[in-house]
């Protein structure tokens, strides 16, 4: 897996090992950042990390800050060996969603990542929606990827949504 494109384009990233983790693939982070256009000094959120890719990815893209979220030790290992390989520094939270975003209210991002497991991401949809007004900036932007037939549906204006084989990519505006 590699960042696509930007100042880090072609570098390598790491995955954490194991099945808990499904990094987000190269043609669909194409396709989401294609959807965001210009990332410019932007602060963002990437929720459910994993790997970091899609905050990894718009911090290449000129981003101005990203902070990752994950409960999952092994896949913050993960981001923190990119961010250090890479030479990027970024605020890295052991923590789930709901109980970072009931906790981090004072920040406030730009654009979000919502990827979640695919399994539980319909049960995630009503308190995500309840939680996310609280960090996002005016005009800030929400990115949910889901599998298509149990999508992660949320509350808030949808402004694009396209599938890619059995991936479902969400944008919606906060």
């Amino acid at each position: 897996m590699r960042v696509i494109a930007g100042e880090l384009g072609g570098r390598r990233l790491r995955s954490p090992r194991g099945e808990a983790t499904r990094p987000t693939s190269e043609r669909v982070r194409e396709a989401v950042f294609s959807m965001l256009g210009e990332l410019g000094g932007l602060r963002v959120l990437d929720l459910f990390a994993g790997s970091g890719a899609l905050g990894i990815e718009a911090l290449s893209r000129g981003a101005a800050a990203a902070t990752f979220v994950d409960h999952d030790e092994r896949a913050l290992a993960a981001v923190r060996a990119n961010l250090e390989s890479l030479g990027a520094a970024a605020r890295v939270v052991k923590s789930d969603a709901p109980a970072f975003l009931e906790r981090d209210s004072g920040a406030l991002y730009d654009l979000v990542f919502l990827d979640p497991p695919y399994d539980s991401a319909p049960e995630l949809g009503v308190r995500l929606s309840e939680l996310l007004p609280g960090v996002l900036a005016e005009d800030a932007v929400i990115v949910t990827e889901s599998d298509k037939r149990k999508p992660l549906d949320l509350a808030m204006p949808q402004a694009d949504e396209r599938t890619y084989g059995d991936t479902r990519i969400a944008i919606h505006r906060g």
